[in-house]
Order: structure tokens, then C-alpha cells, then sequence
């Protein structure tokens, strides 16, 4: 089985690959793409790509992504910008990629030695309070509206969410790295195997699904909430969406059940107040109820090969020191169990 797209080929294929990009490249970058940057930068808190907070001379600052290298090609990460481009023109709150160029034509994605990256406008805000009846119905409406236009045409650069490309393909490259420490080899496997054995039930019990173009990995941190008295001069009132990175083809509750937190009687609650907005704009399939405990279990092993994947990045063992131990795998054993039983169960709502 191929690995996912995500995760490259070996373990020392991923090293050091933002060695060479410095701040003065990031600068020279911003200005070959005909912005004036002003000096100021500020990174902020991403791990899989470097994201930069660039001032600009007389003008709002931007903020400047700059994609791993071998991670996605250029016809999926432009499919991505299209996608977003596609729900800022139906007034969806996304953020799309600026349009520029370095000598060539202009595109949303920008090469200079070496280097691809995107340029966005900054979008301020908080995360959204997930404890308000009326924030997850207002995320509901505009989650349904993302939907609506992700189902009107595939993508065909971008994988996938399913059992083979977040579980099957995780398993792999972990056994085939020698990831798992030899004495829980074992256990772990027999854990991965039950889990993705119950993925598969999950699947089955929902039936035929309806994929679609998905933001991907709807979580908190990917909302910013901007208040009714902060709006002016800020986007308006609500949610904006952004990092549209994980993107990628899959079924709609994907981008639900993320939102989701607490114990399953205060799910339940929270996922109401989702659907009743979403389906303002869309019908809510309520048999991909099934898959939330099988989209857990399948993030939960890709994160863990995702981890594993990056480590020879130096941000990684700086930012997950806790990662690759004994103790680590032992908890994933423990989770896995866990999940094995909640994807027995009946579904929220069942």
C-alpha cells in the first residue's frame, strides 16, 4: 500500500526542510512578489508548513505560508486555493490565497528559490465559544454553505479521507519505519488491526456515502470568531474559516464532528445545534453518524504517523518531547482499545 500523500516515503526523506529559509528569504520573497514588506515578522504556530505574519509599508500586514516541501504538488495545493477562492465569491467566510507574481503569470502560488508559498490577508479573531447554543448553529448555516458548494465537483488532485489513506497507509509506514518499540510491537498491531476492523463495520453500517469537498480539519483553531463590536474594519460578525490545507475529498460529518467535545449526552446537544443550522442550506445524512467514532480512530493513528513522519524537522522533537517513547505507545495501545468499544456502540443520536 502506497503511503498517504501526506506522509513521505521514509523516515530521513522529511529532514531539516526549512533549513534554508530565512528571514531575509522570507522578506526577498514578499518583495519579488511585488508587495513592499516593512521588516516586521512574526511567526505563528504551525508545524506542517512555516506561516509568517508580514508587515507591509503603508498597508495592512499579510500573512505568508510557506508549503513543506514534497508535501502536495502544485495541482493539489492550487485546487485547494480554488476551492477557497470558489466560497469567498459565494460569500462563504474563507479566506482565499492574494493573487501575485514573480515573472511569470499571475497565480495564487508563488515560487522563489526554492521555496512555494501564498500570500493571504490577515483575518483577525478568537476562537469560537463551542459552549453557545447559537455559535454552533451560526457554524452550522456556514458549514452547510461550505458543503454546498463542495459537492458541485470533485477534486482530482487531492486525496481521500478513508480507512486506506488515514489508517491503512498510517499502519504501514509506522511498521515499515520501525516506529513501535519492540516489545509492544505486538499488542499494537493487534490493536491497529481490531480498530481498522471496526472502521470498516462503521463504514458498512452508514452505507453508500456522499463525498465531497471538505475544509478537512474543522477544529476550533481553525475558526476565527470575530465579535459584533469588533467587526468594523475586521470582516464581518461571525465565523471566518481558514487554513484549508488538509482539504480534501471525504464524507460531510467530517467537518462536524471535530466541533464536537464533552461527554456523549453534551455532544448530542452541541451536534443538534450544528445540524439545525446546517440544514438551512443542506441535508444532513444522519447515517454518517456512524463514521464520527471511525474519523477519531483514523485521525488518531495518521497523527501519530504524521508525528513520526516529521521528526527529522527540528520542530518537531522540540514541540512534541513527549513523542516516540514507550509511554506514548502505550497510551495509543489504551486509546485504541477505546476506540474499538465507542465504534461498537450506537451512534449519537442512536
Amino acid at each position: 500500500m502506497a503511503p498517504s500523500q501526506d506522509l513521505p516515503g521514509t523516515a530521513s526523506s522529511d529532514d531539516v526542510p526549512y533549513a534554508g529559509l530565512t528571514p531575509e528569504r522570507i522578506l526577498d520573497a514578499l518583495e519579488a512578489a511585488g508587495f513592499r514588506p516593512d521588516g516586521r515578522l512574526l511567526a505563528l504556530n504551525s508545524y506542517e508548513n512555516r506561516v509568517w505574519q508580514v508587515g507591509i509599508e503603508d498597508a495592512s500586514p499579510v500573512i505568508a505560508k510557506f508549503y513543506r516541501p514534497g508535501r502536495w504538488t502544485d495541482a493539489a495545493i492550487l485546487e485547494e486555493h480554488a476551492f477557497v477562492q470558489q466560497l469567498a465569491d459565494a460569500e462563504i467566510p474563507a479566506v482565499p490565497a492574494m493573487t501575485a507574481s514573480i515573472g511569470t503569470q499571475p497565480s495564487t502560488l508563488l515560487a522563489h528559490e526554492g521555496f512555494r508559498f501564498a500570500v493571504f490577508p490577515r483575518c483577525g479573531g478568537r476562537e469560537p465559544a463551542l459552549d453557545k447554543s447559537d455559535t454552533l448553529t451560526w457554524l452550522g448555516r456556514f458549514i452547510g454553505r461550505i458543503h454546498a458548494v463542495g459537492a458541485v465537483v470533485p477534486y482530482q488532485a487531492r486525496p481521500t479521507l478513508d480507512v486506506e489513506t488515514f489508517g491503512v497507509a498510517a499502519r504501514d509506514w509506522l511498521l515499515a519505519n520501525d516506529c513501535i518499540p519492540a516489545d509492544l510491537l505486538a499488542p499494537w498491531r493487534a490493536a491497529v488491526d481490531l480498530a481498522l476492523d471496526g472502521v470498516r463495520r462503521c463504514y458498512d453500517r452508514a452505507g453508500d456515502i456522499r463525498l465531497l469537498r471538505l475544509h478537512g480539519d474543522c477544529h476550533r483553531g481553525n475558526v476565527l470568531w470575530i465579535d459584533e463590536d469588533d467587526a468594523r474594519g475586521r470582516g464581518a460578525p461571525g465565523p471566518h474559516f481558514v487554513d484549508f490545507d488538509d482539504s480534501r475529498m471525504g464524507p460531510a460529518v467530517q467537518d462536524l464532528w471535530m466541533l464536537l467535545e464533552g461527554d456523549r449526552a453534551a455532544m448530542q446537544d452541541q451536534l443538534a445545534d450544528i445540524v439545525a443550522g446546517y440544514e438551512d442550506f443542506v441535508a444532513f445524512e444522519t447515517r454518517e453518524l456512524w463514521l464520527v467514532e471511525a474519523l477519531r480512530t483514523l485521525r488518531l493513528l495518521h497523527y501519530s504517523a504524521w508525528l513520526a513522519s516529521r521528526w527529522g524537522d527540528p520542530a518537531f522533537p522540540a514541540a512534541f518531547p513527549w513523542f516516540g517513547g514507550a509511554r506514548y505507545w502505550q497510551d495509543r495501545i489504551l486509546e485504541l482499545r477505546e476506540q474499538i468499544a465507542l465504534m461498537d456502540e450506537p451512534p449519537l443520536w442512536g
